[in-house]
Order: structure tokens, then sequence, then C-alpha cells
């Protein structure tokens, strides 16, 4: 029997804790032979993943000896939850440790966006000086929509109200009474009315079968001409051909996406306009953000291994399986 299985690059200084204290195999390139980590998932007590590895109810019923799973990160849908809650194993996250590094990419994006950064940089560096065609606008009086309003949509508004923008929110989930909307001073509105009002709409929601395709052509086409859409929380809740579409169609001002319906993702249209920005899911990824994913993660894990109980856990504190 074998301690804890890493699958992907996760690095930092609790991990080479965790590897002094306890028996880590370390394998950052397993998440892509899910036949392999099938085979040997069955030797360990723990595994610790970012969001390639697909740990399923397959993978979850060959690990007879799993105590804890440990997401380096916020999202679970990766992770079959109800199989390892059934299963008796813990599964703990960092649900809130990168969030002020995907806010601030947000922020960069909507800024980016709103002045033509990136085209204004190939422009110049190609030997222009064209100063009119990058004329842009200010973020100061507009209104940003953000669609999710969790840790993430929260910091991601309350730097925005620094910019002088408006607020407005959606979340089916969110208490419109609640503190943190009284503090944006926020407008708390449907989907719909949101996309009508907003100059910037930024997506901070989970992957579910609600969201999956939630922006569609229906939904770009209900946004400003002059809007733009920021998408940092999960690739599957836009559908990209119909994005490609809005923006052809001049329904939508411009895009920004740090994350795709697949991941690599295939060429597209996308990667051809100057009014979109692409980047490769890269927000949670500032050394910052990551050693407080990293550090927490590691920690439950070395908890759970040594008998005591986790602090950043979805179902239970402490393992059920006999």
């Amino acid at each position: 029997m074998r301690d804890v299985l890493v699958t992907e690059n996760i690095v930092g200084s609790e991990m080479e804790t965790l590897k002094n204290d306890f028996d880590v195999v370390f394998e950052p390139d397993l998440w892509k032979s899910p036949a392999r980590l099938l085979d040997t998932i069955s030797e360990f007590q723990a595994i610790i993943v970012r969001n390639q590895t697909k740990v399923t109810a397959e993978l979850i019923h060959a690990a007879f000896r799993l105590k804890i799973i440990g997401r380096a990160g916020a999202g679970l849908d990766n992770i079959d939850l109800k199989t390892a809650t059934r299963a008796g194993v813990v599964v703990s996250y960092a649900p809130e440790q990168n969030s002020i590094s995907v806010a601030e990419l947000a922020m960069a994006m909507m800024l980016s966006l709103a002045r033509k950064i990136p085209a204004a940089d190939r422009n110049t560096r190609s030997g222009e000086w064209d100063r009119h065609q990058f004329s842009g606008v200010e973020l100061y009086g507009k209104t940003l929509g953000i669609v999710g309003l969790g840790r993430i949509g929260y910091r991601t508004a309350v730097r925005a109200r620094a910019f002088g923008m408006d607020i407005i929110a959606h979340d089916e989930y969110a208490n419109p009474d609640a503190v943190i909307v009284s503090e944006l001073r926020a407008r708390m509105m449907s989907l719909n009315e949101l996309l009508k009002q907003a100059d910037f709409v930024s997506c901070h929601i989970p992957l579910s079968h609600e969201t999956v395709g939630l922006f569609n052509y229906g939904t770009f086409c209900r946004m400003k001409p002059t809007a733009f859409f920021i998408n940092t929380s999960r690739g599957e809740v836009v559908d990209e051909e119909a994005l490609v579409k809005a923006l052809k169609d001049k329904k939508i001002a411009g895009a920004a996406l740090d994350v795709r319906q697949q991941e690599p993702p295939v060429k597209s249209s996308l990667g051809e306009m100057d009014n979109v920005i692409l980047t490769p899911h890269i927000a949670a990824f500032t050394a910052e953000g990551q050693e407080r994913v990293v550090s927490s993660v590691c920690r439950d894990v070395a908890d759970i291994l040594s008998g005591r109980e986790a602090k950043n856990y979805v179902n239970f504190p402490k393992p059920k399986r006999i």
C-alpha cells in the first residue's frame, strides 16, 4: 500500500513537505493515461489532482484503499462527487484560495478588451503607429453584469467598483438580502435583464447540467452590440460556434476566454479575431494563488492520512469507508 498519487504538475513548498512525510508518487502526466491510472489507483490511500484528471465512478470503485481525493482548485466537475461520497471518500478542495487570482484576470481581460491592448500591441510590434485605430472605452461609468455571485464573482465586482463601475448580478442561489449584495450596491436581476443592461458580462458559474451551453447565440443576441463577454469559469458553459457567429454578426463587441469547450482547444475562427482574447486556462495560475491552493490541499491530505479531519472538505471531514 502506498500513500499519495499526484497525477498532474502540482508543486509547492507544502507538496515538498508532503513528500518528506509520506510515500508520494509524483506523475505529472499520468492524467493523459486513464487506463494506466485505473490500473495504478488501487495501491493508494490518496490522490491529488487539478482539473485534467477525470476521477470517474470507475476509478473510485477501483481505488478500494482510497481515503481522500484532493482537488487543487475550486471546481469539482472532473470528480464524481456522488460516487466518492457513497464510497466514503473525503473530497477536499480549495474553495477560495485562488479567488483573487481569477478575479484579477477577469479585470485584466475587461481592461484589455476596453482598450484593445492585445491588438494594439501586435500592431505596434509590426512597426505601425496607428493610434486612432485603437481608440477604446473607459470602464468608468459602465455596467458590469456578474453571472454567478460567488467568491470569485464577488471579488471581481469589488475590483470593478474601484474602477467606478455599476454592478448588476444574476445568481440563482444568491440571497438578494445578503451582506455582499449590499456591500457591492449590486442590483440582482434575471439573466435576460442583466444581458440587456450590461456593458460587460463576466461569467463565474460552475459547470452543471443546467449551465452547459448557457451562453448560446440567443443569449449573445440579448446583449448590447457594444457589450463585451468574459469567461473565466468553465469552457463548456459557452457554445463557441454560437459565440463566433455572434461576433461575426456584430451582436456583441468582443470576448475574452480563459477556458474553452475542449482543452486544449481545436483551431477555430476565435483565434483569428482581433476583438477576441484567448488565454490557456491561466486564471488561477499565479505564484501566490497556487501556493495557497497546493498548501491547503496537501495539508488536508496529510491530516486525513494522519487520522485527523480535513478542513476544506466538500462531503465530510473524515473518511467513512471501512
